[in-house]
């Protein structure tokens, strides 16, 4: 039975060194089979499996994803928009917060400290398109006050692997 460890205010199951290393290897990809994860950390296949399996199931692993190459599929822009919200107020929070969940150029949104309330990565074909993203989502916004753009140049680091430190 795995014991749970508190984090930052969230719980998580403990993670051995074991766990750590397959959840390394996993990241870099996902398609890796349990024999070859097996043969890089000295586990067997089955032993493998197992630990996999209760990672999704304690969400260790929240999701396992394609990361696509925008050219390759008609992504042209890619902004990174800081923004702040009129009032620091629930109901503004999570009125914002949904409709970024619902927008589809929305491709990563965090609700962060600091002098804007969040910080969203939007991935559009074109100018035209994030700006009708910003007019919707920002400019036309009761709930929004003030919102800062800043267009990628270059993806210079894109897989967002973790580094996962075990449970001593």
């Amino acid at each position: 039975m795995s014991k749970i460890v508190w984090t930052l205010g969230m719980q998580r199951p403990e993670l051995d060194s074991f766990d750590a290393q397959i959840l390394r290897l996993v990241q870099g990809n996902t398609r890796m089979t349990a024999q070859a994860i097996a043969d890089e950390v000295g586990l067997s296949a089955a032993a493998c499996q197992k630990r996999l399996k209760r990672l999704r199931e304690s969400k260790a692993i929240e999701a396992e994803v394609a990361i696509l190459s925008p050219s390759a599929v008609g992504i042209g822009v890619i902004a990174i928009v800081q923004i702040r919200v009129v009032r620091d107020k629930t109901q503004e929070l999570d009125r914002f917060k949904k409709a970024m969940l619902a927008a589809p150029e929305v491709t990563q949104c965090y609700y962060v400290t600091g002098d804007h309330n969040f910080v969203v990565v939007v991935a559009v074909q074109d100018m035209p398109s994030y700006k009708r993203f910003a007019r919707k989502h920002c400019i036309e916004n009761p709930d929004v006050s003030h919102f800062k753009t800043n267009v990628v140049l270059d993806r210079v680091k894109k897989h967002g692997i973790l580094d996962i430190p075990a449970t001593p």
